[in-house]
């Protein structure tokens, strides 16, 4: 293969920076020093194949796994791929399509179309005049109310910055829980003891009975979060949410515990008491290893009951395990470890992003041997299952979606 001449290559040059600029956009940690190299390196590959000029930008621009789906969409698109051009544009115009004639676009075409089109939708104007459509907006959701409702995976660059916000404004409500200890009030139970130490005192006589009331506590907040490949999307936001609660003063968490699981278990807890979320997110992907790896959901579950049950659930914790269930193990390994989880803690709460379809049923092995032995099940791909996510702790009693898909699985 032969080198670029030297007439193209400052084109080519200035080419490469504005495809470096789009995936920045996009995401990617792209820096100066990377679009030299690119440079370098495809003036040393030259530029006869589109393929060689491809893997050799993913060496130079790609770190990790989950940015290869987003360099290939933008630069389909920004090198001109006349059908993903197509199929990303219609992915940005909104069309009329009949219910449930298409799916939802990947992630990555919604990413790489706004890295490309700098946040410009075909819908929003530009220097030609265009007809004028009126909208009745008493019949559309407000954006921030769609924004709620959106599904991580499907966000863009700016939605996920705004999903952020939100998701820091979230708290997780929590009824407190009666104590072993009692406190003196003015009404409640009569303090028999004190009672009588007070008559003593006074030479025997009884005047007024002492009350009591049994204190109040918060139960402390344990969070398991599947790392795995399928759940790379949902467990940055979700840890993002756990971040906020552990960091909101007067929330009604005594402690909040974190750890992540895919082929192995890693305790995050201290890290997540940081104040900036980005420097909690980044110490916490640098210490699980196996980010955007494989799952082993029962054999984390085992080393969590056997290493840190009874340090972290010994005073009424509650639970939220964020996973697919979707594992590679025994299911009889996973329903005997789960069953143990549940036994230890006051409840544990089961967040599925595969709730987000509708015909979604329990069929996997290992969904199937979890179900039973969670107390609720709840969905977790949108700022607004976060939010009712609150509710169910609140009630203390609900179980969200676990009933029905209970039901499904009878049948199954």
């Amino acid at each position: 293969m032969s080198a670029l001449p030297d007439s193209t290559a400052p084109q080519l040059a200035a080419n490469i920076a504005h495809f470096a600029r789009a995936l920045r956009r996009a995401g990617l940690p792209i820096g100066p020093g990377r679009v030299a190299d690119a440079v370098t390196a495809v003036a040393a590959a030259g530029f006869t194949e589109r393929a060689d000029f491809f893997w050799t930008l993913h060496a130079c621009f790609v770190s990790r796994p989950e940015q290869r789906a987003v360099f290939a969409q933008t630069f389909a698109m920004f090198w001109r791929d006349p059908r993903a051009l197509e199929t990303l544009m219609a992915a940005m115009v909104p069309a009329l399509r009949e219910a449930g004639a298409a799916a939802a676009p990947p992630a990555a075409e919604a990413r790489a179309a706004d890295a490309v089109l700098g946040g410009l939708r075909p819908d929003s104007g530009g220097d030609g005049p265009l007809p004028e459509v009126r909208l009745d907006a008493a019949e559309t959701a407000s954006s921030d109310e769609r924004l709620r409702q959106l599904d991580f995976d499907q966000m863009t660059t700016a939605e996920l910055a705004e999903a952020q916000r939100m998701i820091a404004r979230l708290s997780l409500p929590v009824p407190p829980l009666r104590a072993r200890r009692h406190a003196p009030a003015h009404r409640g139970g009569i303090d028999r003891a004190r009672t009588l130490r007070r008559a003593m005192r006074r030479g025997g006589e009884l005047r007024a009975p002492v009350f009591r009331q049994p204190r109040e506590r918060w139960p402390d907040l344990v969070v398991l979060c599947d790392i795995s490949g399928s759940m790379s999307r949902y467990s940055r936001m979700l840890l993002q949410f756990v971040h906020a609660v552990a960091n909101r003063q007067g929330a009604g968490w005594s402690r909040v515990h974190a750890f992540t699981f895919g082929t192995r278990l890693t305790n995050i807890t201290r890290h997540m008491r940081q104040r900036d979320v980005d420097e909690a997110l980044a110490a916490a992907g640098a210490e699980a290893l196996d980010w955007e790896g494989g799952t082993r959901i029962g054999d984390c579950l085992h080393a969590f009951n056997r290493d840190w049950s009874r340090r972290v659930l010994g005073q009424g914790a509650v639970v939220i395990l964020v996973t697919d269930g979707l594992d590679r193990g025994a299911p009889d390994r996973l329903a005997a470890a789960a069953d143990r989880l549940r036994l230890s803690a006051r409840r544990v709460i089961w967040l599925n992003p595969l709730l987000r379809f509708d015909g979604f049923a329990p069929r996997a092995r290992g969904i199937a041997a979890l179900l039973p032995q969670v107390d609720a099940v709840c969905a977790a791909h949108s700022v607004t299952a976060l939010q009712d996510l609150g509710g169910v702790l609140s009630s203390m009693t609900g179980d969200g979606e676990k009933s029905r898909l209970m039901r499904l699985l009878r049948q199954s």
